[in-house]
């Protein structure tokens, strides 16, 4: 049985069928809902303020815009970690720093999309691998748009948002393996969802 990652590329979004479009739509829903729930949790969490971005940080958003891309292509999974944040923010509270933290979250599904281009059967081993840098990676483009916005060292930004690095990348290792592998290995079993739909006779 072929993996999501050795199926066609899908580089275009215009591309996707009602199947694929209906799992995306899926994904986002998910996402943003969790992310509405855990923000609602973090605002009655008690003092001090850092146990809220420790707690924010958990969530779905990463790991299923990863599993899009890595599935559907990067634009996808742009889409789909974009659409959350987006969706999510507009519930919770929208600002300045929605378009770049869901741009943000959308390159994670951009680099699970590049990922497939290296035809890498998904294991549960290179989930928790690929969630370090990702992590790291998202953790620092967000340190680094506060910076710029707020006038303050990166350095000092990074120092403060520690916890929450920690937090988000205790969430990945272990969302990335479990639940974005077992979504893979479900779209294996069901890959009528990830095929093109077939021609009309």
């Amino acid at each position: 049985m072929d993996y999501p990652s050795r199926l066609k590329i899908l580089t275009q979004s215009r591309s996707l069928n009602s199947k694929q479009i209906a799992l995306i739509s899926a994904f986002i829903a998910i996402g943003a809902v969790v992310r509405i729930g855990v923000d609602e949790v973090a605002m009655v969490s008690p003092p001090p303020d850092p146990l809220y971005g420790i707690i924010i940080a958990v969530g779905l958003s990463e790991t299923l815009s990863f599993v899009s891309g890595l599935t559907f292509g990067p634009v996808a999974g742009f889409i789909t970690g974009f659409s959350i944040i987006l969706l999510s923010d507009i519930a919770i509270a929208p600002g300045p720093w929605t378009p770049f933290i869901a741009s943000i979250i959308g390159l994670l599904g951009i680099c699970g999309g590049v990922l497939r281009y290296f035809g890498r059967e998904p294991t549960m081993r290179m989930m928790v691998v690929a969630a370090v840098p990702l992590t790291l990676l998202s953790e620092f483009l967000q340190n680094a748009w506060v910076s710029l916005t707020f006038n303050t060292p990166i350095a000092a930004t990074m120092l403060i948002g520690l916890p929450t690095l920690v937090s988000a990348l205790a969430n990945n290792m272990i969302l990335f393996p479990t639940v974005g592998y077992k979504t893979i290995r479900f779209l294996q079993n069901n890959r009528k969802a990830t095929k093109p739909d077939s021609p009309k006779t």
